[in-house]
């Protein structure tokens, strides 16, 4: 059952990622990366939000939103790849925006086990 919860959420994540990162590059043109870093630091704040400071019950809601929705919905593969293209072509560019994710990911994180306790 739990796979079926996480197949779910997987799906779900993936049409919101696609959305949103399609929403930004249309309001942001040849902004690509700042599509990726909005979904990867949303995502932190909301598994900030949803896990707090605490171990996780791993229930069901758990294998759907954390797993599924959030696992999918972030993305490590996009931020990778873009960043080695951004490598090829502006070394100064690719670190900032190396940075700038661990920075703001950590960072939301951070802040929604802030505002979860």
């Amino acid at each position: 059952m739990n796979l079926l919860f996480i197949g779910i959420g997987g799906f779900l994540g993936a049409i919101s990622r696609f959305a949103l990162s399609e929403f930004i590059i249309k309001l942001l043109p040849n902004t690509i990366t700042l599509g990726t870093l909005s979904i990867n630091v949303i995502g932190c704040l909301l598994i900030g939000l949803y896990l707090g400071n605490s171990i996780p019950i791993k229930d069901s809601s758990y294998y759907f939103f954390v797993i599924g929705f959030l696992g999918s919905f972030t993305t490590m593969s996009a931020f990778t790849h873009q960043t080695v293209e951004l490598i090829n072509t502006n070394t100064f560019l690719a670190t900032s925006y190396i940075i700038s994710t661990i920075f703001l990911c950590i960072l939301a994180t951070y802040i929604g086990t802030l505002i979860s306790r």
